[in-house]
């Protein structure tokens, strides 16, 4: 009697639990996590159309508020330095208090707030206050973007990863694409009774619409992930173990910061490049401003194409390491034509799009096999830290290397950079092969490595320290991702 009294309370809760999610809403389903995917992507997009506003009002901006090169860069560079530290303790808020869904609305607010403080000092033309607005808003964007990759790693671990990475970056660049040939379009639309500063505060506070899609998308995500933890939970109740500590961070691991290295070496000369590079189109090439931005736009129009399909191309090969050097090799190209010869840009500016989404799809992914998933948050957080901080100091010499000497100059910068970048890469390869880690290896051999890993249920993060396959734990949700 109480044999049957147990199987039908269990029948009664196996039957309300697949009453609770049903039909595309079904966590269980093959639905659910691509609705969410299409909210994932779109979470930053207020972020990205945001960021590049000064990109894409250069020429004007300066003019209007009167600025210097360096004055200019520097908006880059306020939005650079909260994130020094910031990146990484957003990491740790999302890893150990905040969640991945209530830190992603919180820093949504941050952009939006930080944007409107922005226009308003634009308006005004108080720069002081505009670079307290960059700062604001560089306070969220960084850590909305760490938010975002913790998103994909919990939704999407193991199969279509380096996919959906591409997917978000494809959607954000989409952000920035948008902004680089509408933003000035929006300039020139507004009425001849707003000028100088007014005309651009007010362009500035027009975009602040593009924050409200962020916000809403985090708040539509959160109760879509709120649906998928409960499955989780049922399925897998939590282990006190898995819970995350500060002090687990002293177990990153060589392989993470060479990662760290070869991020901040490559985005220097890609970002401040196109901060940058519309006054070198309009100088060098004669072009004028409109063709200028759609010029500049092309790293963005590129990756929003691509990001997706070398993403899945990644996926079905591996071999991420051979991907990543063969990009930050590509984008030395790229710069050395805009350097040496007068190609039409173009040329390099197809060649920089096409590398820089490799790049993106094959390291990126790479944070998911070194460390376990409770520090996804963390380990994104101290990656976007030290990119912010890299970003900081390089937009300042950017500025000053322009104000001195020119765009050649900075051209043979950028290129340094990338070759930093390039020797990292290499040494990851070695070590990586010395370590036998997964990072070069086939989806078979990585899927081998990975089941040997799970098989090791008393393993520790302490004892896999050193080697590249410390996700420790980081993959017992794999068969179900």
């Amino acid at each position: 009697m109480e044999d049957s009294t147990a199987i039908n309370n269990e029948h009664e809760q196996l039957v309300n639990r697949q009453a609770d999610h049903t039909g595309i809403l079904n966590p269980r389903g093959p639905y659910l996590k691509w609705i969410a995917v299409f909210f994932m992507c779109f979470l930053s997009f207020g972020s990205y159309y945001c960021y590049d506003n000064p990109a894409g009002l250069q020429d004007v901006m300066k003019d209007d508020l009167k600025i210097s090169s360096t004055t200019f860069t520097s908006f880059y560079s306020w939005y650079s330095w909260p994130n020094v530290v910031l990146a990484a303790v957003g990491g740790i808020l999302i890893d150990k208090w905040l969640g991945v869904a209530r830190g992603a609305t919180v820093f949504c607010a941050f952009i939006l707030v930080g944007q409107v403080i922005f226009g308003l000092g634009g308006y005004w033309r108080l720069i002081w206050l505009m670079n307290v607005g960059r700062f604001i808003f560089g306070i969220g964007g960084e850590s909305l973007s760490s938010a975002q990759n913790a998103y994909a790693v919990s939704w999407f671990f193991g199969k279509q990863l380096n996919f959906v990475f591409g997917l978000q970056l494809s959607f954000a660049r989409v952000g920035s694409l948008v902004n680089m040939n509408t933003i000035h379009r929006i300039y020139d639309s507004l009425g001849s009774d707003l000028t100088g500063p007014h005309r651009i505060g007010t362009t500035l506070l027009i975009a602040v619409s593009t924050c409200f899609i962020s916000l809403a998308c985090a708040l539509i995500l959160w109760s879509l992930d709120n649906r998928r933890k409960k499955v989780v939970q049922e399925d897998n109740p939590p282990d006190p173990n898995d819970e995350f500590h500060i002090k687990d961070i002293r177990h990153f691991s060589a392989s993470l910061y060479c990662v760290f290295i070869i991020c901040v070496f490559y985005y220097v000369a890609i970002f401040p490049f196109i901060a940058a590079a519309q006054l070198l189109f309009e100088s060098k090439y004669n072009l004028s401003p409109a063709w200028s931005n759609a010029c500049n736009s092309l790293v963005y129009l590129m990756s929003a194409i691509l990001s997706p399909f070398l993403g899945y191309v990644v996926d079905l090969t591996g071999r991420n390491l051979f991907w990543l050097m063969g990009s930050i090799t590509t984008t030395i190209i790229a710069h050395a034509l805009l350097a040496f010869l007068f190609v039409h840009p173009v040329v390099p500016l197809v060649l920089m799009g096409i590398s820089y989404s490799i790049l993106a799809a094959s390291l990126w992914p790479m944070v998911a096999f070194l460390v376990p998933k409770k520090m996804l948050g963390t380990a994104y957080g101290f990656m976007q830290s030290i990119q912010n901080l890299g970003l900081a100091v390089m937009n300042i010499f950017t500025g000053l290397i322009l104000d001195s000497y020119g765009y050649f100059m900075l051209e043979i910068f950028f290129i340094i950079c990338l070759e930093v970048a390039l020797l990292a890469a290499a040494f990851l390869y070695v070590y990586n092969s010395v370590k036998k880690g997964m990072l070069n290896d086939s989806p078979t051999v990585r899927r081998a490595k990975q089941a040997e890993v799970e098989g090791k249920t008393d393993t520790t993060i302490n004892n896999v320290v050193d080697s590249p396959l410390s996700p420790d734990g980081g993959y017992d949700n794999y068969s179900n991702a």
